[in-house]
């Protein structure tokens, strides 16, 4: 079995990961929201925990990966090596007083794999979206001088995250954790200014912001043991305000066509000017209560300054603090059990409240979420096939703003082998 896993662990990683490094240059949102700042922010959570409201800084499931808190890699058992990806459907509807759309966008979402070095270290490495930006609003006007026009604002584009992280227990019960991450990704946003009366120019407006840069979180999480295989861990995450690399580039002009001619000029023209943008420290905490292949119960609350993040030396008028607060469980009848598959399935739920970092004239937008899925064992092995959805609600029609109610649908496999061990036949 051993052999046969790592060889499929194998295909299957050759045959998933070019598919998501494809995904990480194609937006995976369709959300007006993500117009502004660095777009629309993803879950620091994977497969596992995402059906548990997202709440996984103190998890340390010895089957997860979990790099939302680096610390947690010294859960993984020795000789164990696990390989993960996932994928991710959003189904949403947006209401304005006046008007409304439905959305679905569904990509790939992530893949990373994590083993132990030796007996007190261990490492993951993995790839996986940090913000997307994928929208297109129309406005339409009418002056009093110019007659009737249209304003098309549109934008796609993804930042992503790869990271390489160690994990090490100094002391016992002890687990401290560092992730090197590389930040990378385009945002193109655009604007087109259209006049119904064929003597007036139109204006386009094209903007691209390039980054790159490598960057530094840190977790800790302290075990404390209790009676009849149950504990209790504390959970805490840390980054202190990464400065990234960016260039952009802004295009401005303008046309018009005449009954016998076109017309067309560069306004403004800006080549990839070099600059920094500074993100917010981030802080983070968490508590979990387990019971061995039982249940586990846990809760994180998660911080971002982005009201001090600058862009181009200045901050935004639009970003505000972020905050979340999670709660979760899974719980497991009988892991073990001969008779029974639905005994041996992980039944997960949980919900979340997440002020986001997205303001509008003082109005912050606010997102309530309920999740809920299982876990399947694949037959035969320590493998995983999570399923997991969430239902939601973000922002308000009131003040002139956006409600957007949305179902997100996870998947994802979780691929479990023994390395290191010499088969022997009598």
């Amino acid at each position: 079995m051993g052999r046969f896993s790592r060889v499929s662990s194998i295909i299957a990683g050759l045959l998933i990961i070019p598919a998501v490094l494809f995904a990480q240059y194609n937006n995976s949102t369709s959300s007006p929201f993500s117009r502004y700042g660095l777009g629309d922010l993803q879950s620091y959570s994977f497969g596992r925990t995402t059906a548990m409201g997202g709440a996984t800084l103190a998890s340390r499931y010895n089957l997860q990966i979990n790099s939302a808190n680096p610390a947690s890699y010294t859960a993984i058992d020795s000789l164990n090596f696990l390989f993960e990806f996932g994928l991710q459907g959003n189904f949403a509807s947006y209401q304005t007083n006046s008007s409304s759309m439905k959305t679905n966008d569904i990509n790939f979402n992530y893949f990373a794999m994590s083993f132990r070095i030796n007996s007190w270290l261990a490492s993951s490495i993995g790839l996986q979206p940090f913000s997307d930006v994928g929208y297109q609003v129309l406005v339409n006007g009418s002056l009093d001088d110019v007659g009737e026009y249209q304003t098309n604002y549109y934008g796609t584009g993804t930042i992503s995250k790869a990271y390489f992280g160690l994990a090490a227990m100094p002391i016992p019960n002890i687990s401290v954790g560092m992730n090197v991450n590389y930040i990378f990704g385009l945002l193109n946003r655009s604007t087109e200014l259209s006049f119904a009366n064929s003597g007036y120019y139109n204006v386009q407006r094209y903007s691209k912001l390039r980054m790159r840069d490598f960057s530094f979180d840190f977790g800790l999480q302290a075990i404390v043991p209790l009676k009849d295989k149950k504990e209790i861990i504390l959970a805490a995450v840390f980054a202190n305000q990464p400065e990234y690399t960016d260039f952009a580039s802004d295009v401005i002009t303008k046309n018009v066509i005449y009954s016998t001619a076109y017309d067309q000029d560069t306004l403004f023209f800006n080549q990839e000017e070099k600059s920094k943008i500074k993100f917010p420290y981030t802080l983070g905490g968490g508590v979990s209560l387990t019971k061995k292949d039982v249940y586990e119960i846990n809760f994180d609350y998660y911080h971002q300054n982005w009201s001090q993040a600058t862009f181009f030396g200045e901050p935004s008028a639009f970003l505000t603090d972020l905050n979340k607060f999670a709660l979760g469980a899974e719980w497991i009848p009988d892991r073990f059990s001969i008779r029974s598959f639905f005994n041996r399935v992980s039944y997960r739920a949980g919900l979340k409240y997440q002020q986001s970092y997205h303001s509008f004239g003082g109005h912050q937008i606010n997102d309530f979420g309920i999740s809920f899925g299982v876990g399947l064992p694949l037959y035969r092995s320590a493998s995983t096939l999570n399923i997991g959805a969430e239902l939601g609600k973000r922002g308000t029609k009131d003040h002139n703003l956006v409600l957007e109610n949305y179902a997100k649908v996870n998947l994802s496999v979780n691929l479990h082998d023994l390395w290191f061990i010499q088969r022997k036949i009598d």
